[in-house]
């Protein structure tokens, strides 16, 4: 079970847990800050004119770099989270 839990889809990745975590944190801190940004950019649309496109963008990039720097970049899926 905790194998399962925890374990199972890093190593499917060519990962151990603590890179896989690292890398889902990086990747959720930027999504939280993208969205912040864009509500804030609903409200005043002056502001963060481009953050969430430039967010957007340099995920994917970073999970592109990711996935080609994998040990098995075709186990990886498209998306990683």
């Amino acid at each position: 079970m905790i194998g399962r839990l925890f374990l199972d889809h890093p190593r499917s990745l060519g990962m151990g847990w603590a890179g896989h975590g690292t890398g889902a944190v990086m990747i959720g801190l930027r999504m939280i800050g993208g969205g912040v940004a864009c509500l804030v950019h609903a409200v005043v649309p002056a502001l963060f004119t481009e953050t969430a496109g430039r967010t957007v963008s340099g995920l994917h990039d970073y999970m592109m770099r990711r996935k080609a720097d994998a040990p098995d970049p075709h186990a990886w899926p498209d998306y990683e989270i």
